[in-house]
Formats: C-alpha cells, sequence, structure tokens
C-alpha cells in the first residue's frame, strides 16, 4: 500500500509543480513585448519629430531658391542684367524637386502617426523605409546638382571661359547657396529617418 501511495503522489507533485511555471512563462513574455514596444514607440516619435524638421528644410530650400531673382541697377538700351533662378535648368529642377520632398514629408505625417499608435506593426515601418530611401535619392540628386551650379556661379571655370557672377549678383547667389544648404540638411535628416526604421524593424 505505501508503494502505490508513492506512485500516486509523484505525478500529482510534478503537475504542480508545471502549473506554477507556467504563469511566469506567460508574464516574461509580456514582459518583453512591452518593453520592445515601448523602445519602438520612441523611435517613433523621434522619426516624427524629425519630419517636422525635414519639413521646414525642405520647403525653405524650395521657397528660397523660387524667390532668388536679383537685377542690377545699371542697363542699357537694349539689355537688361538679371539673374534669376528660372534662367537654370537646374535650379528650376531644384525647386521642383524639393516642393516635391516637401510634399511628400507631409504626406508621410500620418504614417509616422501609425507607427507611434501601433509600435510593433512591420507595414507602415516598412513603407515609410522604402518611401524614404526613394525619396533621399531625389533630394541628394537636386542638392548635389544646384550645388555644382553654385559652385560655378561663385568660382567660375578657367578651362572654359565660364565667369563668375557673384561678384555683380551677390543676393541672388547668397540665396541660391543658402538654398543648397538647407537641402543638404534635409538629406541628413532623411538619412537619420531611414537610420531608424531599419533599426526598428529590428527583431528583438
Amino acid at each position: 500500500m505505501k508503494h502505490e501511495a508513492t506512485i500516486i503522489d509523484v505525478p500529482a507533485e510534478s503537475s504542480s509543480a508545471m502549473k506554477g511555471k507556467a504563469p511566469l512563462i506567460g508574464v516574461a513574455r509580456d514582459h518583453t513585448a512591452t518593453g520592445s514596444g515601448g523602445y519602438k514607440r520612441g523611435l517613433a516619435i523621434f522619426d516624427f519629430l524629425l519630419r517636422l524638421a525635414a519639413i521646414v528644410a525642405a520647403l525653405a530650400a524650395a521657397a528660397t531658391m523660387g524667390t532668388s531673382d536679383e537685377t542690377l541697377p545699371f542697363f542699357t538700351q537694349f539689355l537688361q542684367f538679371e539673374a534669376s533662378y528660372d534662367d537654370l535648368p537646374t535650379f528650376q529642377f531644384f525647386v521642383i524637386a524639393m516642393a516635391l520632398v516637401g510634399g511628400y514629408l507631409v504626406l508621410s505625417l500620418p504614417i509616422s502617426v501609425v507607427t507611434i499608435l501601433r509600435p510593433l506593426a512591420t507595414a507602415p515601418r516598412l513603407l515609410l523605409l522604402v518611401l524614404d530611401t526613394g525619396v533621399l535619392a531625389l533630394n541628394m540628386a537636386a542638392a548635389s546638382s544646384a550645388a555644382a551650379i553654385s559652385y560655378l556661379a561663385h568660382s567660375g571655370n578657367q578651362n572654359t571661359n565660364w565667369l563668375p557672377i557673384c561678384q555683380q549678383f551677390g543676393d541672388f547667389c547668397q540665396k541660391s547657396s543658402g538654398a543648397v544648404v538647407s537641402a543638404f540638411v534635409s538629406v541628413v535628416f532623411f538619412i537619420i529617418l531611414v537610420v531608424i526604421s531599419g533599426v526598428a524593424l529590428k527583431r528583438h
């Protein structure tokens, strides 16, 4: 009888031990998910703030370049000396591209809000990563091409007999150069946004 009682008691103790461990495993998993969600929500909030800053930089670049226009106070009967962004196709492309970049950033704000409300969702974060990378390329192309023209306007090129014009059109060059700097600031913001999306998509 003692032997039978021992056989009956062993399974009862094992089952009780397993029941005692099960809730601990569930609590550990819930704690890990909560910690990961809070970390990713912090990244999402930082992402949203960066987008606001990038909007300011992109639209400032487009507006500054779009208003860069200067007319010299002297002119002849047949000639008027004027410099404007629409005289150069590269600067025209710059204005259009940076306006598109700013418009995209505004439209991306609702998706960024979704990543704040649902930090563990991968679909909106992946969408932002793909779109941000494409718009980053457009932003970089606009900024780089405009920087090359601004350099020629300041320094000229003796090999091709291109004379610098910034000594005469100082205000025009100052505005266009400021627009280029603002565009590169937007590029830096985009690079950080892409890195944030990559980190947020990493599984912990």
